[in-house]
Order: C-alpha cells, then sequence, then structure tokens
C-alpha cells in the first residue's frame, strides 16, 4: 500500500471511531451534514479523500475536542497538499479518484481549465470516457473499476448545468483528432462537444493548428476559482497554492484564450473534424 494511501485508510479510520463514539450510525452523520450517505462510507473506507472542510464539519457533528479537531485537520492538509505519484494513487481505484475531483469541484464557481491531449473530463461522452480509463488502468496498473469510474465522471457532468456556475474551457484542435478510441466513437465526441458550446455558462475554445501560440503545448491544468491550481503529470499530480502559481496559470489561461476560437468559429472546427471522420467511415 502507497503511503499516500496508507495515510487515507488511518484518516478514515480515526473519523469512523470518532463517529461510533458519538453513537451514530454513518446515515445519522449523514443526514447532520447533509451528505449523501455513501461520501460518508467512502471517507471511513479510504475510497474518497476527506478534505479540510469534510474534517471540520465531521468534527462538529460528533462534538470532536479542538485538540483532536486540529490533529484531523492536519492529516487532512496534508492528504491535500501531498504529491504523490500517479502509479500510487491510482492503484486505489479509478472511481475515488473521480469522487475526490468531483467533491472539489463541488465548491467551485469558476472554473478555467487547459487540456492539451484529451477531451477536458467534464465534457467527454461515457464510451470516450470508458477508452480513455481503460489506457489510464494499463498505464498505472489500477483495479478494474472502469465503469464504476464512468458513472462517476458522467455524475460529475451534471454540474454543467448549474446556471451558478462558469465554465471556460480551452483545447488544441489536435484533441479533437488524435485516436484515442474509435472513428464511431469519436463522432459521438464531437458531437458531445457541439451540444456544450451551446450551453450560456460555457465558453469553449479551440486553438486552431494554424494560431500563433504564445507558448509551448505542455501540461494541462484547471484553475477552480482564484484558491487552486491542479496541474497533472504522468507521474505527478500537482495542488498549488501559492498566489504567484496561481496568477501564472491565469496569465498562461487568458493568453491561450487570446487566439483560441470560441463560438461560430469552435464550432467550424469540431464540424470539420467531424465531417472527416464521417468520410473514413465503410461504406
Amino acid at each position: 500500500m502507497s503511503g499516500f494511501q496508507q495515510a487515507r485508510v488511518d484518516l478514515g479510520a480515526r473519523l469512523r471511531q470518532l463517529r461510533e463514539d458519538a453513537h451514530l450510525s454513518g446515515k445519522d452523520l449523514a443526514e447532520r451534514l447533509r451528505w449523501q450517505p455513501s461520501k460518508v462510507s467512502r471517507i471511513e473506507n479510504a475510497r474518497q479523500t476527506a478534505t479540510e472542510d469534510d474534517v471540520v464539519a465531521w468534527g462538529q457533528a460528533v462534538e470532536a475536542d479542538p485538540e483532536t479537531m486540529e490533529t484531523l485537520i492536519q492529516s487532512a492538509a496534508a492528504l491535500v497538499d501531498r504529491h504523490d505519484s500517479w502509479r500510487q494513487r491510482h492503484k486505489s481505484g479509478l472511481s475515488g479518484l473521480q469522487e475526490d475531483v468531483r467533491e472539489l469541484e463541488a465548491s467551485t464557481r469558476l472554473f478555467r481549465v487547459f487540456e492539451p491531449g484529451v477531451v477536458i473530463g467534464l465534457l467527454q461522452t461515457a464510451e470516450y470516457s470508458r477508452h480513455i480509463f481503460a489506457k489510464v488502468r494499463r498505464l498505472y496498473q489500477t483495479t478494474d473499476d472502469v465503469d464504476a469510474a464512468i458513472r462517476v465522471r458522467m455524475q460529475r457532468q451534471e454540474i454543467l448545468y448549474d446556471q451558478a456556475r462558469r465554465f471556460r474551457f480551452v483545447m488544441p484542435e489536435s484533441v479533437l483528432r488524435y485516436r484515442l478510441a474509435p472513428p464511431d466513437v469519436m463522432r459521438g465526441q464531437l458531437d458531445r462537444l457541439l451540444a456544450v458550446t451551446t450551453l450560456p455558462n460555457v465558453e469553449f475554445g479551440i486553438l486552431p493548428f494554424e494560431a500563433p501560440l504564445p507558448a509551448a503545448l505542455m501540461n494541462a491544468f484547471w484553475i477552480y476559482n482564484d484558491s487552486l491550481v491542479g496541474v497533472a503529470t504522468r507521474t505527478r499530480d500537482l495542488l498549488l497554492r501559492d498566489p504567484e502559481d496561481i496568477a501564472f496559470y491565469a496569465q498562461a489561461f487568458e493568453e491561450f484564450c487570446e487566439v483560441a476560437a470560441f463560438r461560430d468559429a469552435a464550432r467550424t472546427l469540431i464540424v470539420r473534424a467531424l465531417d472527416d471522420y464521417t468520410s473514413q467511415s465503410p461504406g
């Protein structure tokens, strides 16, 4: 078991003990916190990482003493900030990682996302996701929970229809053409992108092949509000909270937006790629 997963197991066990000491069932605690009961179970069984806010709410609900609260908050903060390897994190399952992301998204009102290699997760179809997760599972030798991971990813996408939130997405045109799934799956994925461009709270930009790029297209990054940046590499998942880091990535995102195609221009690029996939179909 990785150090990250062991720390998550330890935190879950300590939180479970607090709940039991307070003579509360998982359902009772979930009702007090206005959570789904499954969230309590996932945290206690180390299938989801408890955030600092989760720990504070949990501790208040079970009336934990201040010293215990402080220790648990420190443990949660260390888990969130820890830069563990993706191989180790993925060993606990793809669906658990999707749950972690879902919790982070729930507290976000402004999303700014740049993804140079794949269709952004919140915009993926189920079948495209299946092919992506299968590749991730092979690469990181994860447990076989692809179906569960797809279900959580599709549930995550419900947030797109919350008009209180704003989404700004940018991808290069090449992502439309990368053969990460068969042509019929890619056609369905591009149809999905066309639909997303009509949502009033979504800005979807594509960097055309001919665009003069302000910088090399390297790592994907997600900016959550103005408080956190998630940067994914092949071996590390970085969570950055330093204001200078956040400002750096925010500036990089705006520079990409300046040369990206939006609205009708973006749809034209999607339709062009869609036509190419259609022409490649048998018959």
